[in-house]
């Protein structure tokens, strides 16, 4: 029990560091929380969770690594930034072109953003090669395959409380903002995204 306790600290502590970090998945969470609410940040989490589990997974059979794709960070990086400037986009045609943003054809959005701004962020895939890695290896070492389970449920919860917590909190403000600030707001997100992209194209320059 002390030990399985320890260990979830650890999880815990290490796991606000990609959790809690801004990027693409926070910036496109608080976008879709203006106009969702809890619930979109809650299927942005399901989103998450359905690349972040097959990969934990591969990490820890040992399928999955960089070595056997050199290119992989390259293209990865490049597809990801695609992705954030083409996202970026529809989101400021949509603020600019309609008195209020249409969601009701956008239901699904959340969870394919989820899917989408997870498998394509470079920094998510590397900071479970480098720092996930680390906790991947621990855990099978106590407890066999059995510890990679463990070990992601310790890690994901955090992910629906964050995601959950921070599109909340998004719904409330867009009550006190004005039509004009709110369309300010979502521009400066989009603006957000397509700073990432940036920042993806240069970290594969360098």
């Amino acid at each position: 029990m002390i030990q399985i306790l320890e260990f979830a600290v650890l999880v815990i502590v290490i796991s606000a560091s990609g959790v809690m970090a801004p990027g693409p998945l926070f910036a496109a969470n608080v976008s879709y929380g203006l106009r969702d609410g809890a619930r979109a940040g809650l299927k942005m989490a399901v989103g998450h969770t359905i690349v972040e589990l097959p990969l934990v997974i591969l990490l820890g059979i040992g399928v999955f690594s960089l070595e056997s794709f050199p290119e992989f960070r390259t293209v990865i990086a490049i597809l990801g930034a695609t992705t954030l400037f083409v996202f970026a986009a529809i989101q400021i045609r949509a603020t600019l072109c309609e008195k209020e943003l249409v969601t009701s054809n956008l239901k699904q959005g959340p969870l394919i953003a989820g899917i989408v701004l997870s498998a394509l962020n470079p920094f998510f895939i590397i900071w479970w090669l480098a720092i996930g890695f680390k906790l991947i290896s621990d855990a099978m070492l106590m407890w066999s395959f059995a510890g990679i389970l463990i070990l992601f449920g310790l890690h994901i919860w955090m992910d629906f409380a964050w995601l959950g917590t921070v599109s909340f909190l998004a719904s409330k403000s867009s009550k006190i903002l004005s039509n004009r600030n709110y369309k300010i707001l979502m521009i400066g997100l989009s603006l957000m995204l397509i700073y990432f992209g940036i920042t993806f194209l240069v970290d594969i320059s360098l």
